[in-house]
């Protein structure tokens, strides 16, 4: 499968502790399908020299797009309040606004599930989708976050209609559609909608499933979604259903939030 989205260096406060990360919803969403057994490229501005922080997730996944300065990669300030409450800060798209569909691979049909992971337009997002059906790549998949759609409501709305596969929060599912299960798909979508440590939901047609959520310590929640979806697209790479295929990505992201950044995943 194939990402693409950005890799940052994020600066997490959790309560009285400030950490330095790796991040970003692209490097994430990678890391936990290749954690989950799947083959993941990421398409996101690398930097030259790689970041100490980054070198790690660099050696893990086929990382590929524009070489950029360090000073061009994003990054992200996040504090949170634990039960899965957050505040961004600051952020900085950094390069990923130069991301266009003229850098995609010359072999991209061979990937079985394309996904497109939060940029900074849905304009953007769009064209990367569009791009995908020209060339005939067999699932495409989309993320979004709630900036996003409380300035682009209608843009964001007009991807989950094109998508093959979307997933989103459950503030995010509120903005959209008023409430995570009001929401439907046509009969040969899916929507997952995220709800931390309740699970997630698993809408399938006019079909709303519950995933339970799992026991877990959270120690650091970033990533949390992206790792679920990582986990996910995984396996419906493999063709399990998507039930079974959220359930493993509840648990994975279950294991994820015990560790700082994408330690977890990482150690895969």
């Amino acid at each position: 499968m194939l990402v693409i989205g950005s890799a940052s260096l994020d600066v997490l406060h959790l309560g009285e502790q400030t950490v330095h990360s790796a991040g970003g919803a692209g490097l994430y969403t990678a890391l936990a399908a290749r954690c989950a057994g799947a083959r993941a490229g990421l398409l996101a501005p690398r930097p030259d020299p790689m970041p100490e922080l980054l070198r790690p997730a660099a050696g893990r996944i086929e990382w590929f797009g524009p070489i950029v300065a360090p000073g061009e990669i994003s990054r992200l300030e996040i504090a949170h309040h634990g039960g899965g409450r957050a505040t961004l800060i600051d952020a900085a798209w950094g390069a990923v606004t130069s991301l266009a569909p003229d850098m995609l691979p010359p072999d991209l049909p061979a990937a079985s599930i394309m996904h497109i992971a939060a940029l900074p337009t849905a304009d953007q997002q769009m064209a990367f989708l569009q791009a995908c059906r020209e060339r005939s790549v067999r699932r495409v998949s989309v993320g979004t976050y709630a900036r996003l759609i409380a300035a682009e409501r209608d843009r964001v709305r007009a991807l989950f209609d094109a998508a093959d596969v979307f997933f989103m929060n459950e503030n995010e599912a509120n903005l959209l559609f008023g409430a995570g299960d009001a929401a439907r798909t046509q009969p040969d979508r899916l929507l997952f909608v995220t709800q931390g440590a309740r699970g997630a939901l698993v809408i399938e047609g006019e079909r709303v499933t519950r995933v339970p959520g799992q026991p877990a310590i959270e120690l650091d929640p970033t990533g949390a979604g992206d790792t679920f979806c990582g986990c996910v697209l995984a396996g419906l790479v493999r063709g399990e259903d998507a039930l079974t295929a959220a359930r493993a990505g509840v648990a994975l992201a279950a294991e994820m939030i015990g560790a700082i950044g994408p330690a977890r995943l990482l150690a895969c």
